[in-house]
């Protein structure tokens, strides 16, 4: 005895394939926000690498144009 399946889904039935497709559509945007802000951070890093590269650079060339120090001589501390 087995019961024939109607051609026409029950209510119960529709709103659980409902459910799963929003779920769906939500997960599918979800992953597409994480993928744009990866992206941005990704930018981001690369805009904040360059400036510090840079930043570093103009350092460099400022302590070479600048003369050494003269090294210090060591004073003996005075006892009290």
């Amino acid at each position: 005895m087995s019961a024939k399946k109607s051609a026409e889904p029950s209510p119960e039935v529709i709103e659980r394939l409902n459910r799963r497709r929003l779920a769906a559509e939500d997960g599918a945007r979800a992953l597409a926000d994480v993928e744009r802000q990866a992206i941005e951070v990704r930018k981001n890093m690369a805009r904040l690498r360059e400036l510090r590269e840079t930043r570093e650079a103009a350092d460099a060339t400022r302590r070479a144009s600048l003369p050494a120090p003269s090294p210090r001589k060591r004073t003996r501390t005075l006892p009290r």
